[in-house]
């Protein structure tokens, strides 16, 4: 994956004391992250998407952003409720035992 560009240049929302820039900017680097695309027309007009990453600390953050394939404008992030972190370690959980079986069948 390429390096991402994030464009922090007034950000549309206040960072609360729990979450940082490098914890955003490290929930998108995380390879398990799980984005999803809008399936609401609301969202896909404005080309809005989702991320769910972890950050290096572990801490779960819920991104609302757009790019335009160069640079993220992150529109809103906070951390994980509890069912998108039962969302997200049950794509990881998936993505970990495909890899155990595609191992196995070498």
């Amino acid at each position: 994956m390429d390096v991402m560009e994030f464009d922090w240049n007034n950000p549309p929302f206040s960072l609360n004391s729990s979450l940082s820039i490098k914890d955003i900017e490290e929930s998108f680097e995380d390879p398990f992250a799980v984005r999803l695309l809008p399936d609401s027309s609301r969202f896909a007009v404005q080309s809005r998407s989702f991320n769910l990453g972890m950050s290096a600390n572990g801490m779960g953050i819920f991104s609302l952003y757009r790019t335009n394939g160069k640079s993220v404008r992150i529109i809103f992030a906070r951390l994980f409720e509890p069912e998108e972190r039962f969302f997200y370690h049950r794509r990881l959980n998936q993505a970990l035992n495909n890899q155990d079986q595609s191992f196995q069948a070498k």
